[in-house]
């Protein structure tokens, strides 16, 4: 990394020594390491017993939903049962599924080369998309996607349009329809569904007519099983369901796009320059991730529903590590910061989220300044 790499307009962080990298590579390579070593058989009970919550919270949905025909808060009491499902189908089990991190149980469902999930989004894009592009490249500006999703400007590295300032509707109205919003961006919509040609640095390994194909495919089965199948079969109650299910994805959408923007798009997060990542170290990968992610607190259930990406740091450290052992292995990436100096952005949800609504609201507008790089010298 060169002296200019971090562009963050926050707070600066400490310039590390080519020593302290490597120290900081073995030292979290070797934490990884250890924790690999216990994964097995109480990580394969653990999202076996997730997916029964998961597929019975949504048969239990879908069936005391149509009660609601002798009580409307029966109806209300499946719509929040389906919401769960989706929750868990999208965060704990599909999002920590499709980075491979039970791939080693040879499941043919638990897989990330085969599992679908309950969400328009293709999973082939978005393993391509997510999976890579923003997790090799986090808060690169103009090489992660992710940051700010072509619709937000969330830092000072992007110049500001007229657009901009009101953005913060654009944001709400992003997280009501997240699912469509993540699908069309993964699949890199603007370019598949129009003449744009993408950079020489991001050339997609499909053709637009495969993704557009994967998208209206995927697509299609959801809007046919939410909006049309259920609601058929369930005769008289059609309308009531139709409605539970768009009620039960738009609290899903919602949930996601909060989690997500916890984790990515707090106060203090850094962002980087493309140039300054050249040759990167893994221990200037390892350090570039802890500067570009947030966690959030919680109790134990709030962490499951999360998919445990309230601890985005350990997510961002180690992807293919079972997600819920990140709370275990947390403390100790947090002494590892603080040993380097390091710092580790977390606080309660309701603080990191006050932090994502402030980042937002300040970008809405020009700045004075271009950039503040933090000085590594």
């Amino acid at each position: 990394m060169n002296s200019s790499t971090l562009i963050n307009d926050q707070k600066t962080a400490t310039k590390l020594s080519p020593e302290d990298y490597s120290g900081l590579e073995k030292e979290l390579d070797a934490l990884r390491e250890r924790t690999l070593a216990k994964v097995g058989q109480v990580d394969a009970d653990y999202i076996r017993k997730i997916i029964r919550i998961e597929r019975w919270s949504g048969i239990a949905g879908r069936i005391v939903m149509v009660l609601g025909f002798f009580n409307p808060l029966l109806w209300v009491a499946g719509v929040a049962l389906l919401a769960l499902s989706k929750i868990l189908n999208n965060m704990e089990v599909g999002h920590n599924v499709l980075h491979g991190q039970y791939d080693w149980m040879n499941d043919p469902y638990i897989n990330s080369k085969t599992f679908d999930w309950n969400i328009v989004g293709d999973t082939e894009s978005w393993k391509q998309v997510h999976n890579y592009e923003h997790h090799t490249y986090t808060n690169i500006i103009g090489k992660d996607r992710d940051f700010g999703y072509g619709l937000l400007r969330l830092s000072n590295d992007l110049p500001w349009r007229l657009k901009n300032t009101w953005q913060i509707f654009t944001y709400a109205l992003l997280s009501l329809l997240f699912e469509w919003g993540v699908a069309y961006h993964e699949l890199a919509g603007d370019r598949a569904f129009s003449k744009k040609v993408p950079p020489k640095n991001r050339r997609p390994r499909l053709s637009k007519e495969n993704l557009r194909r994967a998208f209206f495919s995927k697509a299609g089965k959801q809007l046919f099983k939410d909006y049309v199948f259920f609601p058929l079969i369930s005769g008289p109650m059609f309308l009531p369901v139709l409605l539970g299910n768009l009620t039960a994805n738009l609290i899903r959408n919602l949930w996601t796009s909060t989690i997500i923007f916890c984790g990515h798009f707090t106060e203090d997060i850094h962002t980087f320059k493309e140039e300054d990542c050249q040759n990167e170290t893994k221990g200037e990968w390892y350090y570039r991730q802890m500067l570009g992610s947030s966690n959030f607190e919680g109790k134990r259930w709030f962490h499951i529903l999360s998919g445990h990406l309230s601890c985005q740091i350990e997510h961002h450290l180690f992807p293919d590590v079972p997600a819920h052992r990140y709370i275990d292995m947390a403390p100790e990436v947090r002494q590892i910061a603080e040993k380097y100096g390091i710092p580790y952005n977390t606080g309660s949800f309701t603080t990191q989220y006050l932090t994502v609504l402030k980042r937002i609201m300040k970008y809405s507008f020009p700045q004075k300044e271009t950039h503040n790089p933090t000085s590594l010298a």
